[in-house]
């Protein structure tokens, strides 16, 4: 068994890894984008068996997340509501389906492992499209949401970090800045997601048990930030939540 300094260890390495990875967005978003999908994969897979289930991907627009679970041998769905968002990165995928999370075809408890990386910052109800995810597990399945905080550094995306001074004036700014909108507009398709927004639904989720909260890309020993309420907000980053269904 591997000593809890070495598991440290490699916990730390990975946060480098996936921070060094975040100045390459821009130029490599494939590489970027398929780093991050990777690594999520890995954390699910810490939880349930990843190989031969059925994964719901929401708002996974160009499919990297959907590709990586593929690749670990799981079936997938994509679920995604612009159109526009699927073809990012070539033909839109061949599980993709158009549709708002709320609003999903998929039918109740058909799937093993509901998952959504970064889209829960891009609705306008926070708590009601984490309902529409929970409703599609089985017994036994994963629900797996991770989301920007709004607080962070990049909590205002590529209006960072002057959506400190509020998400209106950061889109004036840019715009000003660009000569064009920002792709994310506060109040429009980006919206101010919190921790305490995930903790509280967490929480109150009825026949799930919670498995996991961290901030994902710090090592799991900077779970303990989740215990502060202010400071969380803005040292999270980005909130890791897995949940099971018991009932």
């Amino acid at each position: 068994m591997r000593s809890s300094s070495s598991r440290s260890a490699d916990g730390l390495r990975r946060s480098v890894r996936l921070f060094r990875a975040f100045r390459e967005e821009q130029s490599d978003p494939r590489g970027f984008y398929g780093l991050i999908a990777d690594d999520a994969v890995r954390q699910v897979a810490r939880h349930a068996l990843v190989r031969g289930r059925l994964v719901a991907d929401f708002g996974g627009g160009p499919g990297f997340y959907t590709r990586a679970f593929r690749a670990a041998g799981a079936r997938t769905v994509l679920v995604d509501a612009d159109p526009v968002e699927l073809t990012l990165d070539g033909p839109a995928d061949r599980s993709a389906v158009v549709g708002r999370v709320e609003q999903s075809p998929l039918a109740d408890r058909s799937v093993d492992i509901a998952f959504s990386s970064n889209m829960l910052e891009h609705v306008p109800d926070f708590a009601s499209a984490c309902d529409a995810m929970a409703r599609v597990v089985r017994p036994g399945g994963l629900l797996v949401l991770s989301f920007t905080v709004w607080f962070g550094p990049w909590g205002g995306h590529e209006t960072s970090p002057w959506h400190y001074f509020g998400g209106n004036r950061a889109a004036r700014r840019y715009a000003r800045t660009h000569g064009v909108p920002p792709k994310n507009l506060f109040g429009s398709t980006m919206y101010a997601a919190h921790v305490r927004d995930g903790l509280r639904w967490s929480a109150q989720a009825r026949d799930f048990e919670v498995l996991e909260l961290r901030p994902r890309y710090l090592p799991p020993w900077a779970a303990v930030v989740l215990r502060l309420p202010l400071l969380r907000e803005v040292l999270t980053w980005n909130l890791w939540m897995v949940l099971r269904r018991t009932g």
